[in-house]
């Protein structure tokens, strides 16, 4: 049975940082890195870019903004690989963005209700393959995420939704993780 570790922690708190060193002592060079994000304006092309300098070369990337264990499953040999999933957060907002994404500015009301059962339901199915991935594997899984609702409560309905539907994800994750880690400011803070 494989290891689940999850990494959370506010923004620019680390995790990314932490997450990729303790891959890389888990695994060296047999690490398989699963990228969650879409490159959708230049600051987030520029975000990947400073993301794929600052890992090793050699570890094997998979871009997957969603189905990603389903992505995983098709594209690694994963009974003993060491797999750092970044981020369960962008999984979680391209699941609703797809669901309830407004066009053009994310500020516009939803296309659809964001708060509609499917989209959690989406997202709480993906968590829950990937979990089952983990547990299948003999490796280990890294999953950072971001924990969001420690700060003021959006002002848009689908900025609350986002952060209710993470929440929700990031316990599930956490409940069925063997360990569980809070950055803070760098360090790195055992929860479980």
């Amino acid at each position: 049975m494989g290891r689940l570790i999850l990494i959370t922690g506010g923004a620019r708190s680390g995790k990314s940082s932490y997450a990729e060193q303790r891959a890389a002592e888990l695994g060296g060079d047999n690490v398989l890195y699963v990228a969650t994000s879409q490159i959708l304006d230049e600051e987030m092309r520029d975000r990947v870019r400073k993301h794929q300098a600052q890992r090793p070369s050699a570890w094997q990337t998979i871009e997957a903004p969603l189905n990603v264990a389903a992505a995983i499953r098709d594209q690694a040999q994963i009974a003993d690989q060491i797999i750092l999933l970044d981020c369960l957060t962008l999984l979680t907002t391209n699941i609703l963005m797809q669901a309830a994404g407004p066009e053009g500015d994310a500020f516009n009301e939803p296309s659809s209700d964001p708060f509609a059962t499917e989209i959690e339901s989406a997202v709480l199915r993906e968590v829950n393959a990937l979990i089952e991935l983990a547990q299948q594997s003999q490796g280990t899984m890294l999953v950072v995420t971001n924990e969001i609702g420690l700060g003021v409560v959006p002002p848009y309905e689908l900025g609350r939704a986002y952060r209710d539907i993470l929440g929700r994800a990031n316990q599930v994750f956490a409940a069925a993780s063997d360990e569980v880690i809070l950055m803070v400011a760098g360090i790195p803070m055992s929860v479980k």
